[in-house]
């Protein structure tokens, strides 16, 4: 399922044309500028259902007159389509899911489901409380001012309901992470009312950034610095700033001292669907305090799209400001990168409160943090004076 057009995407596809494994491209969505991101899944899921159906006919028809080698064994399914499990059903074939968060928020799902289907609780009505929930993925009590910003508003919230239902159908659940960092999490799964669970992490691609990157300039600049002197910046892919925040940021880095290299993006154009992506700004001055690169030339570098992970490995780098987004968080663990967290959206909230709370991985800058405020249009500043109190980390 192709979201947007993507070069690099596509070149990687082709790569991997010679290998036993068969792609089956299917057509985009004809428009989704317009939708907002709960209603754009719905759509897609909807849109994709006789796609996939059709595709899937064809293979197990195939697969019924060739060797058995070839037959249909089963469903991989991403955690945004477990509709998808009632399709290997008519099929009579199993089907499993790939959640690429991490078991805690799993435990979440169900937990919020059971409370709006047996305890008839509206989660969107705490949006203004600090209630604490004791939910068994957990190991501390959890405030509702770290809630995912999607289940505490009313258009979005039977959205995730679906889906927590439909995961709930799946033969088993494949996670993103490892027993030694979420035993207690994955523990309380195997005692719910759960599929079976399988920790399959962590999954991370070592090996292609760091071959790329080691002679880009990035890389040479860092190369200069004393080891685990850097701070690095990165709100992963979908991550980035106005202006009035992105000068708050400039201001705390530059009363710090501390080194930095920051990955600065602009926020995308709203006119290109709910899916598009920040990209780089052209002029970076333009955002920023006048004067602040001057100011900072010896100890910061600002820079656009990062590769993350050949960062993160660098000697240099000491500190990590985070949105805390589970494939990042993944990264910085296996780097030993401490991290001072900032979440933006999702279920990133919650991903700060587990890493500072219950495994002391992270410092906390804003951890009820919403870049896309509940019920208001006006979006919470961070002080400068609040992120530098982060660089404790």
């Amino acid at each position: 399922m192709k979201l947007n057009p993507d070069a690099e995407l596509d070149a990687y596809v082709h790569s991997l044309t010679a290998t036993r494994i068969r792609f089956i491209h299917l057509p985009p969505l004809e428009t989704h500028k317009d939708l907002s991101p709960a209603n754009f899944i719905t759509t897609l899921v909807q849109t994709h259902v006789p796609l996939v159906k059709q595709a899937a006919t064809n293979i197990f028809q195939y697969s019924t007159s060739v060797l058995d080698s070839h037959r249909l064994a089963g469903f991989v399914l991403d955690m945004f389509f477990p509709s998808f499990i009632d399709l290997g059903n008519e099929l009579g074939v199993p089907s499993y899911v790939f959640y690429a968060s991490d078991a805690a928020f799993l435990g979440f799902q169900f937990y919020a489901l059971g409370l709006h289907d047996e305890q008839n609780v509206n989660i969107f009505e705490l949006k203004d409380s600090d209630t604490e929930f004791t939910i068994p993925s957990y190991l501390n009590p959890v405030s509702s001012k770290v809630f995912p910003t999607v289940m505490l508003k009313p258009e979005s919230l039977p959205m995730m309901n679906t889906l927590a239902r439909g995961l709930r159908k799946a033969r088993g659940i494949m996670i993103n992470t490892f027993w030694e960092l979420e035993s207690h999490a994955i523990s309380s799964l195997s005692e719910a009312s759960a599929p079976p669970v399988y920790p399959v992490g962590p999954i991370l691609n070592l090996k292609s950034e760091s071959e790329v990157h080691q002679s880009s300039d990035i890389m040479k600049w860092l190369d200069e610095q004393p080891p685990s002197s850097v701070v690095f910046l990165c709100f992963g892919s979908g991550g980035s700033f106005k202006g009035d925040q992105v000068k708050e940021i400039a201001c705390a880095l530059e009363q710090s001292g501390h080194r930095f290299l920051w990955s600065l993006r602009q926020p995308p154009d709203p006119s290109k669907g709910p899916m598009a992506s920040p990209t780089d700004y052209d002029d970076a001055s333009e955002v920023l305090p006048k004067g602040f690169l001057d100011r900072t030339h010896g100890i910061g570098k600002i820079i656009g799209w990062a590769p993350q992970l050949a960062i993160l490995g660098h000697p240099a780098i000491g500190g990590f400001v985070s949105h805390c987004g589970w494939n990042l968080t993944l990264e910085s663990i296996w780097f030993e990168v401490p991290i001072a967290a900032w979440p933006i959206v999702a279920e990133q909230q919650l991903n700060a409160f587990k890493l500072e709370r219950g495994l002391g991985l992270a410092v906390e800058i804003k951890m009820d943090y919403r870049r896309d405020g509940i019920g208001s249009d006006e979006i919470e500043i961070v002080s400068a004076k609040t992120i530098e109190k982060g660089k404790g980390a």
